[in-house]
């Protein structure tokens, strides 16, 4: 029978010692036979193992949000630009004081999106308020990408009404941090997009997509074709900024020109409220 294995034996330490030795140096690893097969990372990261690293990355999270309790979560996507009104404020000063006309267009851009970073914070707060009286079990937890934006909205606002969240972050070249207010130990980072999206869409009861760029387009579309196509189960897809998403996306377009039904369009829901944004979840659900 195979023991617990002792995270500090010497045998997987100097594994990873030699990885980061070799990274060091500017080196690549080379093969070892005389490695453990579960401790050696140049093993675990060839071509042929990309198989094991999925079922890593679909476990560990799995694991982790089990062990929390968390089994139905709100999903928020949104931009990871936007910033708070107050952070918005202070680069709009910034730019002015330096007279900079490019940063202060900038500014002013994020002035102008700032509410839907505070929409977002309030309403992951309403969500987590609310939950807390639901037995355990159906209690809907905010899930978001676990970066800055609008993600950290939905993160904080949870955090400033005492529930939890989770992040699901991923690494980027350019790296993306987690932010600072997902729950210790519900923030897990992904190489592989496809295992990421995949965990936002196994626990969620709705998906909340705030403005933004082409992550949270892909987001949505796999969603949508996801409930479309019945390989998920229908829940609230609700689109917050109904001027903004209907200046983007001509639905009715696809209709008049055969690519979808037109009972497709009732997978969405615009709403511009926070309030409007947690009674499509609560209407849904009859909570």
């Amino acid at each position: 029978m195979d023991g617990i294995l002792d995270p500090n034996d010497s045998r997987l330490v100097q594994a990873w010692e030699t990885l980061q030795a070799q990274k060091d140096l500017g080196l690549c690893l080379e093969p070892d036979s005389n490695r453990l097969a579960f401790a050696d990372p140049e093993f675990l990261l060839r071509r042929e193992t990309r198989g094991i690293r999925f079922q890593l990355e679909l476990l560990k999270p799995d694991l982790g949000m089990k062990a929390h309790g968390i089994e139905h979560t709100v999903v928020v996507f949104g931009s990871a630009r936007y910033r708070s009104r107050q952070d918005a404020d202070a680069a709009w000063l910034a730019a002015q004081e330096k007279n900079d006309a490019t940063a202060l267009a900038r500014a002013e851009v994020l002035r102008r999106n700032a509410h839907y970073y505070e929409q977002a914070r309030e309403f992951s707060a309403l969500v987590a308020q609310r939950s807390t009286r639901q037995p355990a079990s159906e209690r809907l937890y905010i899930c978001t990408g676990g970066g800055p934006g609008i993600m950290e909205a939905a993160n904080r606002g949870a955090f400033e009404a005492g529930g939890i969240s989770v992040g699901l972050n991923i690494a980027l070249p350019h790296e993306q941090q987690p932010n600072p207010y997902i729950t210790p130990g519900l923030s897990f980072k992904f190489h592989y997009f496809a295992l990421r999206k995949m965990h936002f869409v196994m626990r969620a009861k709705a998906l909340v997509a705030f403005p933004g760029g082409f992550g949270t387009l892909d987001e949505l579309f796999e969603t949508l074709t996801l409930v479309q196509c019945k390989k998920a189960i229908p829940v609230p897809i609700v689109l917050f900024g109904s001027q903004h998403w209907k200046r983007l996306l001509d639905l009715d377009l696809l209709v008049e020109e055969g690519a979808i039904s037109a009972e497709d369009l009732d997978l969405i829901q615009y709403v511009d409220t926070v309030d409007q944004a947690w009674a499509a979840i609560a209407n849904f659900y009859h909570l």
